[in-house]
């Protein structure tokens, strides 16, 4: 299984995080990608989000979940996805299974709503 996490960086942008999420879900549903492809909000209300417009702090983290004879469907994604908009240009952290952070990282996925 090739897994990993690609976890975008919105700040408080929210629009730009929900225009993301439909990207996603449009790649999901157009390319018959099911599970393979799924993300997860991960929303971290700050102290300051009433001064700056009411929005905390958004994180947006997208699991690549591939069997290994689809290698290059999971390449073709993994290199895909930061390169195209909204996502070019944003902080990106690229977590793969194996790293030192995955555990952590797929509990969190899995516990986000």
């Amino acid at each position: 299984m090739t897994q990993s996490y690609l976890i975008f960086d919105f700040g408080g942008n929210e629009e730009a995080a929900q225009q993301a999420a439909h990207r996603i879900e449009g790649w999901k549903q157009g390319f018959r990608l099911g599970t393979k492809l799924q993300l997860k909000f991960d929303r971290q209300d700050s102290e300051n989000a009433k001064d700056s417009e009411g929005a905390g702090h958004i994180r947006l983290l997208v699991r690549l979940d591939f069997s290994e004879h689809e290698k290059l469907s999971y390449t073709r994604w993994f290199e895909r996805i930061p390169a195209e908009a909204p996502f070019k240009g944003l902080p990106l952290e690229v977590v793969r299974s194996g790293d030192a952070g995955y555990e952590k990282t797929a509990e969190a996925f899995g516990e986000m709503k």
